[in-house]
């Protein structure tokens, strides 16, 4: 029997612009009320955008406001603060 290969979502990196697997990559979505948010479940319903799990997608995504630009919102300094906190969590070095 022949199995067809099942389809495997790809999404593009805001930062470093690679595609990967849905799957490798962290969703961040903008709420009604104006804040970004991870989502782990990749399933909020809103605007999304994709970082890689590395500290350094997430400084370029934070820094060069490409994360701002792929969601159409501005980060407040709170709201950038909390994703910096959850950025240090990651792998890879950190020049934030």
């Amino acid at each position: 029997m022949n199995r067809k290969n099942k389809h495997i979502p790809q999404r593009t990196c805001v930062a470093c612009r690679q595609t990967r697997d849905k799957k490798d990559l962290i969703r961040l979505v903008c709420t009604d009320g104006g804040i970004v948010e991870v989502d782990p479940s990749a399933k909020k319903p809103s605007r999304g955008a994709y970082l890689c799990p590395q500290k350094d997608c997430w400084e370029i995504g934070l820094k060069r406001n490409r994360l701002e630009y792929a969601l159409r919102t501005k980060l407040s300094f709170d709201n950038r603060q909390a994703l910096i906190e959850y950025s240090n969590n990651l792998p890879g070095r950190s020049r934030i």
